[in-house]
């Protein structure tokens, strides 16, 4: 079923325009005409693409809050890893798909309008298989489907605990497939989206499993945990005399199709072997914040035409204004001086839509991310509040966050009006009751 939308200001590829006529068949773009015939349904304020959210685990927004508590010893990455494997223990199918629909119901209000779901968990507490082995895959799909958000399923690959063969510890048992098995969940539907592979990390499977699933499933999106930690990366160079990036690269073909989570600790030379390959850097900086990562080197990168995007990964805060403001604000507080990420005379707002667009779309593997011919009909609507062109940017990323999002559509249908989702109170209602059973 054709329809068409009258934007009345819009930024589209090659700039804002008002008057924007776009057709829509079946929730893909058709064509896209400066028109003042008052054609089409029309949408009051500022529309722009919906930005992808490039890597995202759903159960841990159930965790939001929840380990911020210090310990007896200093905590880090890896004290707040041991806390998510006990609260992994809890989940069932039905609360998975809950917590799952509540975090893109929540993406969507925020100005995501697509996930890229880093999905790891897969088989009951014990460890064993579900009767279905995708079951938990499943649900991811139907979360997905019920709140209309875009999706990428990328099945985890884990098989061991650690470099050099280290066995898995208890907590890591729901997580751990074969290659057989992997295989099979590879063959989960995800209508209306798409799937690829994500090697969980170089210490949780062997280099010849990177390479079996690299050329196995060879043209889908791959993307992987890599250089999130220094321990990961001392650990590496004693297991194999090389850092992390490095040996990625050199065991598997790294292209535009891969998307390298984190990279924080990546050194001058990887940081340009990743921009050369056209590779994106998925950055989550407010988990990266909340876990005590540290800092990629994004001028360097960028400077080398390096490919980003961002992702919100533990959902511990879920806005796709904040995930760019804090990007912006850590490079400022490293190198002591403002709009770091920026160019000469240019809204450092845009450029970081417009990088983060490209990047997120690439490693989606899905046309989005553009107010384009062949791109899917998802809309984010402003409030500019007075301001116009790229100040409107500028304004919703760096001062307004979410309350600047009027509406959000989907395949060019609403789905989020004045910042709600249209099933918001069904959704929260099955999150709270997967709660209390988790409890």
């Amino acid at each position: 079923m054709a329809s068409k939308l009258h934007l009345e200001i819009a930024l589209l590829p090659e700039g804002w325009r008002q008057d924007v006529l776009v057709t829509i068949d079946h929730g893909t773009i058709t064509t896209v005409e400066e028109t003042s015939d008052g054609t089409g349904e029309r949408v009051s304020g500022v529309t722009v693409a919906g930005l992808p959210n490039l890597h995202s685990h759903a159960f841990q927004r159930a965790m939001a809050g929840l380990t911020e508590k210090r310990g007896t010893q200093a905590d880090s990455f890896w004290t707040w890893r041991e806390a998510m494997y006990r609260f992994v223990e809890r989940l069932g199918p039905d609360d998975l798909e809950a917590i799952a629909a509540l975090a893109y119901m929540e993406m969507l209000e925020a100005g995501f309008t697509s996930v890229a779901e880093f999905h790891y968990l897969h088989h009951q507490p014990d460890g064993r298989p579900y009767d279905d082995p995708a079951e938990m895959s499943q649900r991811i799909v139907a979360a997905a489907d019920s709140v209309g958000i875009g999706l990428t399923l990328l099945p985890v690959f884990y098989r061991q605990g650690g470099f050099g063969g280290k066995p898995p510890s208890d907590g890591q048992r729901r997580f751990l497939n074969t290659r057989e098995s992997y295989a099979r969940l590879m063959e989960t539907r995800v209508p209306g989206g798409t799937i690829g592979i994500a090697p969980h990390s170089l210490r949780a499977v062997t280099l010849d499993d990177l390479a079996w699933a690299a050329k196995t499933f060879a043209g889908k999106p791959a993307h992987i945990h890599i250089s999130e930690q220094t321990r990961e990366v001392e650990d590496c160079v004693a297991a194999h005399a090389a850092r992390p990036i490095d040996l990625l690269m050199d065991t598997v073909d790294v292209d535009e199709r891969w998307c390298l989570v984190h990279a924080t600790h990546a050194d001058k030379k990887e940081i340009a072997r990743m921009a050369q390959a056209k590779a994106v850097v998925g950055l989550c900086p407010i988990t990266e914040a909340n876990l005590g990562d540290g800092l990629f080197d994004v001028p360097d990168f960028l400077a080398q035409g390096g490919r980003f995007g961002v992702g919100s990964d533990s959902l511990v805060r879920i806005s796709a204004a904040d995930e760019l403001r804090t990007l912006e604000y850590g490079q400022r507080l490293i190198h002591r001086h403002r709009n770091v990420l920026g160019e000469a005379s240019r809204s450092t707002g845009r450029r970081l839509f417009d990088l983060a667009l490209a990047g997120g779309a690439q490693a989606m593997g899905q046309q989005v991310g553009a107010i384009a011919p062949g791109c899917r009909a998802d809309f984010v609507v402003l409030d500019g509040e007075g301001f116009t062109d790229d100040a409107v940017l500028d304004h919703w990323l760096f001062t307004a966050d979410n309350s600047a999002i009027k509406s959000v559509y989907l395949n060019g249908v609403p789905a989020v009006q004045n910042g709600r989702h249209k099933d918001r109170d069904t959704i929260v209602q099955r999150y709270r009751a997967a709660l209390k059973r988790i409890a």
